[in-house]
């Protein structure tokens, strides 16, 4: 069973940063595509940043060059970075892991962590 577990959300104010991590201890990195995935309720789901099992990373238009997704894996630990956010940034943000992932379509992911809040103030 795969499991993963975030960290690191909370609540900022507009332009800050925050680091979200998500540990995934039972996943070999070179056999599955790490993503990062955030939904609101009524919404839905919306693919933010993928890194392939290849380590090629793939990132929605809507946060390209203010987040960026990296996976270290000595320590089974996958991050995403997010600067200059905004209040549209708010969200539940999880991370999902697949073994056959092409694109950012959480439909391609098998496994998924519960989630951690997000707030942007304005």
């Amino acid at each position: 069973q795969v499991q993963l577990v975030e960290s690191g959300g909370g609540l900022v104010q507009t332009g800050g940063s925050l680091k979200l991590s998500c540990r995934v201890p039972h996943v070999t990195f070179g056999d599955y595509a790490l993503g990062w995935f955030r939904q609101r309720p009524g919404k839905e789901r919306e693919g933010v940043a993928q890194i392939s099992s290849e380590g090629i990373t793939t990132y929605a238009d809507s946060v390209k060059g203010r987040f960026t997704i990296r996976r270290e894996g000595a320590k089974k630990i996958m991050q995403l970075q997010m600067s200059d956010l905004k209040p549209e940034d708010t969200d539940m943000y999880s991370c999902a892991a697949g073994a056959y992932c092409y694109s950012l379509r959480s439909s391609e992911y098998d496994y998924w962590g519960q989630g951690t809040q997000v707030t942007v103030s304005s």
